[in-house]
């Protein structure tokens, strides 16, 4: 591609399809299938895009982030999807916009320190400041305008009241953290982390290895314990993906 694209990654198909409704109408169709993924080419206000579904779990999303620099030379990454919310006052429906991240379940003690991953002498994997700022701001401008975004009535067969937006530390891991015992041994482990997931990290950690721009914005979808959200597949299509859709869209709308 003569210019070099955006890469905006989603973990959930639902969210991927709310995503390609961005697109310019001339470039809707443009797609190239690599390693079983397939990647959707066009452009969003203006700007050259490439959208994408990650894969879940840390393997599958590193191997799609690796092929957005290596086949596509993407200038940047925008990861979005739901997570598990750790930290206290994170609810069903907030929006947490990661500043660092780290891999809960990475564990090579007693030759590395735990969380640490090896030879890289580093345990967090932090977002860039400018695209993280970005996205706070245009999550804040979705939730102030949450009554035409959604509408309250609507979040309400959620449970959902006051959604706010957060940002800090998102961990990954290999195993879906659903009961309370995890989430309060996560809490204990890593009192700063926010919310949980299975993928963030590790893109974290392939965007820092090509020297590329990262950011993250996560739906808390439950609270990663027992009480889990119990109609999941309707929350990814009625909330999480139409604000990674408003926020995807205030953010290009906006860019800087």
């Amino acid at each position: 591609m003569a210019t070099r694209p955006l890469a905006i990654v989603s973990a959930m198909h639902e969210e991927l399809h709310a995503l390609l409704a961005l697109l310019a109408p001339h470039a809707a169709d443009a797609t190239r299938t690599i390693a079983g993924r397939r990647f959707h080419l066009g452009s969003m206000h203006g700007r050259p895009v490439v959208l994408v579904l990650s894969g879940i779990g840390k393997v599958a999303a590193a191997t799609t982030a690796s092929l957005l620099f290596h086949e596509f030379d993407a200038r940047a990454l925008v990861f979005t999807g739901v997570a598990g919310g750790l930290g206290e006052g994170m609810c069903v429906g907030d929006i947490v916009v990661a500043d660092q991240t780290l891999q809960h379940d990475m564990d090579a003690s007693p030759i590395f320190p735990k969380y640490e991953v090896p030879l890289t002498g580093r345990s967090r994997f932090g977002a860039d400041a400018n695209l993280t700022d970005q996205l706070v701001e245009s999550a804040v401008r979705c939730m102030d305008d949450s009554d035409t975004t959604i509408g309250p009535a609507h979040l309400a067969q959620f449970g959902i009241a006051s959604p706010r937006v957060h940002r800090g530390l998102i961990v990954s891991g290999d195993r879906f953290v659903a009961t309370a015992a995890e989430g309060r041994a996560l809490i204990a482990a890593l009192p700063d982390a926010l919310a949980v997931e299975m993928e963030g990290a590790a893109v974290a950690q392939v965007c820092a290895d090509f020297d590329r721009p990262f950011a993250m914005l996560r739906t808390i979808s439950d609270r990663a314990d027992d009480t889990a959200h119990v109609d999941f597949s309707r929350f990814i299509a009625e909330v999480a993906s139409i604000y990674s859709r408003a926020v995807v869209h205030g953010w290009l709308a906006h860019a800087r």
